[in-house]
């Protein structure tokens, strides 16, 4: 069964840090809320995903997040009792058609276009400097 991601999509996925991949890991050592910040078409024609996570730990002041409104973690099924971040300076990126993660993974809501317009225009000037990790050979 395919699914249809787009951008403000919040997703269950084991997202990979970028401090676990610079430690060898080569999975995600949970599931975790993660935002769809974008779905594209690759130079070698498959459709790729790039995934934001979602944190509840206050990330510290080096690191780049916008914290998500009450409102908005109602939409995109987040606990509502718990401070949640997503963060713009790292990403997963993955094939949406083969990757292994994707296909077991589930929408648990979806950010307004609203409160993603800014939140995305912020990471796309990022995203030449954002760390990457690839979630593909």
């Amino acid at each position: 069964m395919s699914q249809t991601f787009r951008p403000g999509m919040v997703l269950r996925y084991p997202y990979l840090w970028h401090w676990q991949n610079g430690n060898g890991e080569t999975e995600g050592r949970k599931d975790r809320p993660t935002a769809v910040a974008a779905v594209f078409i690759g130079r070698d024609d498959r459709q790729y995903v790039l995934l934001l996570p979602l944190t509840t730990k206050q990330p510290p002041a080096t690191r780049i997040a916008v914290e998500v409104p009450t409102t908005e973690k109602k939409r995109a099924g987040l606990d509502q009792e718990l401070r949640q971040w997503i963060l713009l300076d790292e990403y997963n990126l993955d094939p949406t058609v083969t990757s292994y993660y994707l296909q077991h993974t589930s929408s648990l809501g979806q950010f307004s276009d609203a409160f993603m317009r800014p939140v995305l225009t912020q990471f796309r000037e990022l995203l030449p400097t954002a760390r990457r990790i690839s979630r593909y050979p």
